[in-house]
């Protein structure tokens, strides 16, 4: 089911004041509300304002505090090590991808990596701001283990997301946002709230074998890897970049930021690697050799009932501009969270009346 369409600037006026009630500053729920209602722009729900009665419930434990301010452990010209102070993961990597471009643009390629911090949300989110600065980024970051290993009968690594965004031109960039399980497990609950089958290839129960029960998800079951022994090896190598690499916690050592009790921190991590055009190609050949490619792309034969192939980024963004122009039609899943958040803090979403 979905509700009548919600005006962008009213979904961002509820979050920020959701935010602001827990005493977080103006400018970390300016940064955390455009974060969220940006994903659901983009229709990616399990991702943006869904989230928020979650962040709310951290914040008011103090599991998230909302003085946290992220702080640069070490750094050198082109790379940097930060403490997220175990604050939003939303204030946290968007201070690391501002510092990853502010040294990119000096360097041509910088890694920044982001340890203590809370659950990220939408990685694509971070990708897409250096994207606007003309620069290539890819993002990941780590999660509490979720995700079997081919062979496995358990969880081994977390759903540990990988994003990149690549600049186009004036247009939109390029945008691709995966978790490399199967499937995200917001989307496990999101089906099972719904009442709707989930398909065998998203689960692995705890013999080993794939199941559709999506009711034991986590505590009996663990999601399959994307792609098999692929998915599981680009897994691994987004916990070396956001945990290892940066000195923060890996697999087990992260919390759970939705069962853990709320005034325990999640120590989530992310890295931010960053990339010049300008300082490695001649823009306008960058630029023609992309659109060649985009429209070579564009013109391959598409199966019956498919208009054409789309570019990683173009159905999000077609959904952006819908939104921008007539609201955002959120699911019932999300409306429930959005009361339940409101009314956690003491703040009508009147556009729910």
């Amino acid at each position: 089911m979905v509700a009548s369409r919600v005006a962008v600037s009213e979904l961002k006026q509820f979050v920020m004041d959701c935010l602001i009630a827990t005493r977080l500053s103006e400018a970390h729920s300016r940064i955390t509300t455009d974060a969220l209602v940006t994903t659901d722009e983009m229709g990616v729900f399990t991702h943006g304002t869904k989230l928020l009665v979650g962040y709310l419930r951290k914040l008011l434990g103090g599991g998230y505090p909302v003085s946290a301010t992220p702080v640069v452990e070490r750094q050198g010209p082109a790379w940097a090590c930060v403490d997220g102070q175990a604050g939003l993961g939303q204030v946290g990597c968007y201070e690391a991808v501002r510092l990853a471009i502010e040294k990119t643009r000096r360097c041509g390629v910088a890694y920044v990596g982001l340890r203590n911090t809370g659950h990220i949300g939408a990685a694509g989110y971070f990708a897409s701001l250096a994207a606007a600065e003309g620069m290539i980024a890819m993002v990941t970051g780590n999660d509490i283990p979720s995700v079997a290993a081919p062979g496995a009968r358990g969880a081994v690594l977390g759903s540990n997301p990988l994003a990149y965004a690549i600049p186009f031109g004036s247009g939109e960039p390029i945008l691709l946002d995966m978790a490399t399980a199967a499937v995200a497990g917001g989307k496990v609950y999101a089906a099972c709230q719904r009442g709707e089958p989930i398909p065998s290839t998203w689960l692995i129960g705890p013999d080993g074998l794939p199941t559709t029960d999506g009711s034991l998800y986590p505590a009996k079951a663990s999601l399959a890897p994307m792609a098999g022994h692929k998915g599981y090896g680009i897994g691994l190598w987004c916990e070396v970049l956001s945990g290892v690499l940066p000195g923060g916690c890996v697999t087990w050592q992260v919390g759970s930021w939705m069962f853990d009790p709320a005034d325990q921190s999640s120590r989530h991590n992310a890295s931010f690697t960053v990339i010049d055009v300008n300082a490695i190609a001649e823009r306008s050949v960058f630029d023609e050799k992309l659109k060649r490619l985009i429209d070579e792309i564009h013109a391959a034969p598409a199966a019956e009932g498919v208009q054409s192939v789309l570019i990683p980024g173009e159905r999000e963004w077609k959904l952006k501009r819908e939104a921008e122009q007539i609201g955002i039609a959120l699911p019932e899943d999300v409306i429930e969270k959005l009361r339940q958040a409101g009314a956690m803090v003491g703040v009508e979403p009147k556009f729910l009346r």
